[in-house]
This record gives C-alpha cells, structure tokens and sequence, in this order.
C-alpha cells in the first residue's frame, strides 16, 4: 500500500490528521485548495453586504447586519490562520492575487440592489455555507479545522435565520413581497451552483478520499434543497423546484445549469448550458469582481505606497 492509499486508509476509519507530518502532499494540496474557497468566500461575501446593510429599516436590522459581516471577516481569518500554519505566503494570497483569481462565488461578484436582496443572500447563500461548512463540520479529517468549526457552524445558522426572518417580514407587504420574488428569482439557482459540478462531472475525489468533506456536490445540493425550497413555499416564495414523491428527491422544474443574463440578472430557462460554460462564465467574474477585490486590497495597496514613498 502507497503512502498516499495508506493515509486514505487511515482517515476513512477516523484517524484525525493533526500536525503537517501526518499529511502527505496530496492531503496538503486539497486541504489548501478547499481553505483558500473557504476563505476567499467568507471574506468576498462582505462587499455585497456593505452595498445595503445601511439601508436596514431600523437599528436593530443594521446591528444585526453589522454583526453578520463581522462573524465573516471571523471566519474568514480562521481559514487564512489555517493555511499559513500550513505554509501558505497569506499576505501574498489576501494582497496580491489578481481578483480573477479569487475562488468566490460567482454571486458574490453583483452588488445587492435592496435590503431586501441582503435578507435573501443570507436566507439563501448562508444556507449553502451552512450547509457545505455543516458537513465538514460533521466530517473533516482535519483536527484543526473541525475544532474551529465549532464556532462558524453556530454563526452560519444565525446569519440564515436572520435572512429567514428579513424575508419573513418582507413578505407581509406587496411592495416588498415583489423583492423577495425577485431576489429568489436570480439567488436561487446561483445557490445551488454554489457545491460545484454534478458528481458524474467531477474529475477530483481527494476531498472525498482524505475525509475533508463527507458528501458529494450533489448530496449537498439536495440537502440545501430540503430546506431552502419549504422555506420558500412556507412563505409564499415561488421556486424552479418541487419535491417528487416517486423519485424521493428534489428536482428542478428548468434546466440546470442554463444560461444567465448578466446584465439583467435574469436566468434565461430556455437556454440550457453545460458545466463547462457555467465555468467559464465563473471565469469571467461578475461585474464588481474587481470593485469588491479592491475594497479588500486598497488599505494595503496605499500602505506599500506610502512606504514608497518616505524611502524615496
């Protein structure tokens, strides 16, 4: 048996990987890649956030905005602390990586257009981190990791309960009620885009095969769908998906992946697509991809400068 399967071996029957040298680099370079989404989605979920938290309806809604974005600057630091204990340059990886090479979220790159669009973001992309963080929370190999999960899985609750509760309220009027709608209409199939391709599609196992995660992209999706369309229908909140009684699963009522308008924020359900174009258009980035990468990396671009400067 090969170092690599002997690892394999061990975490599949509970060895918890501790220190760097219990890793080889097969289980290093998976670990690094799955902190460094972690991370870049946690902290590029802020930008958006801040387009609208002042836009809060009272003082308590901004205090609990505030403290939304706070808890992902937490737990964006954790994963960040995470890789440069595994020797990652994370001033190099948080200051000077391009902003097409950040591995957020195609949604996070859209400014929110209301209060209202940040009540569904939570309700609906927090759900996807509740549920991606939950089942690595239940499941990952890696002590480290785990323990501080302990803490995000309680937080990624509370943020999805306060978009519970902002789409809640914003249903019980007709003005805010067409929001919500809308919002659903363009966030609900980029939730599910948020656990990758369709596992007959995936090309790598090893966050399987080392036990980072314990279910596959589309297990996640259907977990998120166990909870994110009742939600909806509770609520009066039309959804492309239904439960199907003889299949025993969820399953959407248009083609997925389709073909997005960008500029209209509008899912053309007419227009299949292929994985490989929704990669390419994650490629791409979104509209404010740069604008949002920038707001993350202009303090420490005006520091360099000034430094610059008084040695000149």
């Amino acid at each position: 048996m090969s170092q690599a399967e002997l690892l394999m071996d061990k975490v599949q029957n509970g060895f918890v990987v501790e220190r760097n040298d219990d890793m080889n680099d097969k289980y290093k370079k998976a670990l690094k890649q799955t902190l460094t989404i972690v991370g870049d989605t946690e902290l590029l979920s802020v930008p958006p956030l801040l387009t609208v938290y002042d836009e809060a309806p009272n003082l308590n809604y901004k205090i609990t905005a505030l403290a939304v974005i706070q808890d992902e600057i937490g737990h964006a630091h954790i994963a960040y602390r995470l890789l440069e204990e595994l020797g990652e340059d994370v001033n190099e990886l948080l200051y000077e990586r391009p902003a097409n090479r950040w591995k957020n979220p195609y949604a996070f790159d859209f400014k929110l257009n209301n209060w209202i669009e940040l009540g569904v973001f939570n309700g609906l992309f927090d759900r996807a981190g509740y549920t991606l963080l939950g089942d690595a929370f239940e499941n990952t190999s890696y002590g480290p990791w785990k323990r501080a999960l302990v803490k995000v899985d309680k937080e990624e609750l509370f943020h999805l309960r306060n978009g519970e509760i902002i789409m809640k309220a914003g249903m019980k009027k007709p003005e805010t009620a067409k929001q919500v709608q809308k919002a659903v209409d363009w966030m609900f199939l980029m939730g599910l885009e948020f656990f990758g391709v369709a596992d007959n599609l995936k090309s790598r196992s090893a966050q399987l095969d080392y036990r980072l995660k314990g279910s596959t992209n589309d297990e996640l999706r259907q977990k998120w769908l166990s909870t994110a369309v009742p939600f909806c229908e509770s609520i009066g909140v039309k959804v492309p998906a239904h439960y199907d009684e003889e299949k025993e699963k969820y399953v959407l009522d248009v083609p997925f992946p389709c073909k997005f308008d960008v500029e209209n924020r509008k899912w053309l359900h007419d227009e299949p697509d292929s994985w490989d174009g929704v990669i390419e258009r994650f490629k791409k980035r979104g509209p404010e991809n740069k604008e949002f990468v920038y707001r993350i990396q202009k303090g420490a671009k005006e520091m360099e400068e000034m430094r610059k400067e008084e040695v000149s």
